[in-house]
Formats: C-alpha cells, sequence, structure tokens
C-alpha cells in the first residue's frame, strides 16, 4: 500500500514537471512565433545581418586598403573623387584621396565590436550587480544605487578625455572605458524585478534546501531574468554605437588610423561644403540602419517575450 502510494506520488510529481517544461518551452516556440510574425522586426534583422557580413567580409571586395592613398585623385577629390566602378572607388575617396569603402567598412567593424561587446560586458555587470542590490537590499542597495549615481553624473566626455590622458586612445581603450560608463545598464530594471521574485514560492524552497543565497541568485533569479536581460541589450547596443559614434565625432574617441561610424560621419560633416556629399553619406546611412534596425528588433523582441505590454 505504502509502495503503490509512493509510486501515485512520483508518477504526480513527473506529470508536473513534464507539463513545467512543456509550459516553458512553449513559451520561447510562442515568443518566437510572435517575432517571425512582426515584419518590421524580421526586415530589421535581415538588414543588420547584411550590415554585419559587410563588415565581416567587406574587405574581401575592396581593391584599395583602408590607409592608401590614390595620388592620381589627390587634390582633385571633388571632381575624381567620386563613387566609382571602375577605378575601385566603390564609395568614392575621402579628402586625403583614401578609398571610402575600405574605411567604411573599417568604421563597422570598430563600431559594432565596440558596441557589441561594450554592451554584453555591461550589461553583466548591471544585471549582477541590480540582482544583489534586490535580493540582499539595505546596505547592498544604498551602494550600489550611490554608486550608479555617481557614475552617472559625471559627464562622460569628460570621463573620456580623463581615461585617455592616461591610458591612451585605442579600441580596446574605448571598450573599457564603454563598459565603465555603462557598467550600470539594466541595473534598475533587474532590481525591481528580483526585489518581486524573491518574494516567490520557490525561492522559500530554494533555502529549505540549503542552497546559499549565491546559489539561488546564480540558479533561480538570474534564469528568471534572461528575457528582460535580452530585451535590454537590444536596446543597450544601439545605445553604446551612439555613444561612441558621438565621442569620435567630437574627435575624443578612436585615433588614425583607425576609424569608425562616428570619425568618418564627423570628417563627412566636415567636407560636405565644397561637395562631397558622399563622404558623408556613405557612413551615415550604414550608421542609420543599424540603429533602426536594433531599434525595431528590440521592439519585436520585447512585443514577443512580453505580450502583456502591447
Amino acid at each position: 500500500m505504502i509502495l503503490s502510494r509512493r509510486k501515485l506520488h512520483t508518477k504526480e510529481f513527473a506529470e508536473e514537471l513534464a507539463e513545467d517544461i512543456i509550459t516553458s518551452n512553449s513559451f520561447w516556440v510562442d515568443a518566437r512565433i510572435r517575432f517571425f510574425q512582426n515584419r518590421m522586426a524580421v526586415a530589421s534583422c535581415i538588414i543588420l545581418s547584411l550590415i554585419v557580413l559587410f563588415a565581416m567580409f567587406g574587405g574581401f571586395f575592396a581593391q584599395w586598403s583602408n590607409e592608401e592613398i590614390d595620388w592620381a585623385v589627390l587634390g582633385k577629390v571633388k571632381t575624381e573623387g567620386m563613387p566609382s566602378i571602375a577605378s575601385g572607388h566603390y564609395f568614392g575617396v575621402d579628402e586625403l584621396g583614401r578609398d571610402l569603402y575600405a574605411r567604411v567598412v573599417q568604421g563597422s567593424q570598430v563600431s559594432l565590436t565596440v558596441g557589441v561587446v561594450a554592451s554584453i560586458f555591461a550589461l553583466m555587470s548591471g544585471a549582477t550587480w541590480g540582482a544583489i542590490a534586490g535580493y540582499y537590499g539595505k546596505r547592498w542597495d544604498t551602494y550600489i544605487l550611490g554608486a550608479s549615481q555617481i557614475t552617472t553624473a559625471i559627464p562622460y566626455i569628460i570621463f573620456f578625455v580623463v581615461w585617455q590622458a592616461f591610458f591612451g586612445r585605442s579600441t580596446s581603450q574605448l571598450i573599457i572605458v564603454m563598459i565603465l560608463v555603462n557598467w550600470s545598464a539594466g541595473l534598475f530594471i533587474v532590481r525591481g524585478q528580483v526585489m518581486m521574485l524573491k518574494q516567490k514560492e520557490f525561492i522559500d524552497a530554494a533555502r529549505l534546501m540549503g542552497q546559499s543565497d549565491f546559489q539561488i541568485i546564480r540558479r533561480h533569479i538570474l534564469p528568471n531574468m534572461l528575457g528582460i536581460v535580452v530585451i535590454y541589450a537590444s536596446l543597450t547596443i544601439p545605445e553604446v554605437i551612439m555613444f561612441e559614434s558621438i565621442v569620435s565625432f567630437l574627435g575624443v574617441g578612436i585615433q588614425e588610423p583607425a576609424t569608425s561610424w562616428g570619425k568618418l560621419i564627423s570628417e563627412g560633416a566636415r567636407t560636405m561644403q565644397f561637395g562631397t556629399l558622399w563622404q558623408f553619406a556613405f557612413p551615415a546611412t550604414v550608421f542609420a540602419l543599424t540603429q533602426i534596425s536594433l531599434y525595431y528588433i528590440g521592439d519585436g523582441l520585447r512585443d514577443a517575450l512580453d505580450p502583456k505590454d502591447r
């Protein structure tokens, strides 16, 4: 009799577990279906994929390197430096006679690398500290929120200038500065969600099972924040790319011979008055398409993962 009851309880537990797994899987399946029903999000994914492929493999189609000067058009950029397939300058040349196509490829590599890498590490930092602040509260909450407010109060341009004065200007240094400036990305939204989650029954059950606070945060709280983190990542990446473009536009970002979208746009805007519109148009178009695509993808992810907010 006791054995049959144990079998019954085991069977009921297995059925409940299977139901939970099916429910969990169906959520992600439904989210994927909702996302692909969003035409603008799907179109944005295609456009962004093409831009990423351009950054990765566009250099194989360049007939000039990004540092090579075409002496034949130097000083005659307005008349002979226009976009031309015959000359091999698909996007024309810049004011120094360098191939703009190769430089846009290089700028895409730099801007996308900075945006993606800095955003991922900044979000990991913000999510972790937000989980700690929301879970422990009290002093931890005060210290972490205070550090976030101090960071926000410092103008990021000044931070860039001071950092570069000590460590120089390079892509790796730019990524580090971007992480430091945006380390609290997602902190407040994760903190609020954790404060709600820690009151749930499964957290109490984990405590009764003897799991430590670190294990509870790592195994139960952070995985439940995956959807929110994914949504916030799609919004943080374009913000970081915009930050990088702004500081490069102002001349405190990437240093020659490297370049980025912001630096190319700055150079193009400076020479537009001389009739060389292509120097501004091509990098600005790639930059704008990337930003618009990322925002539409973020909007699609938000609708797919949290349909109640639609």
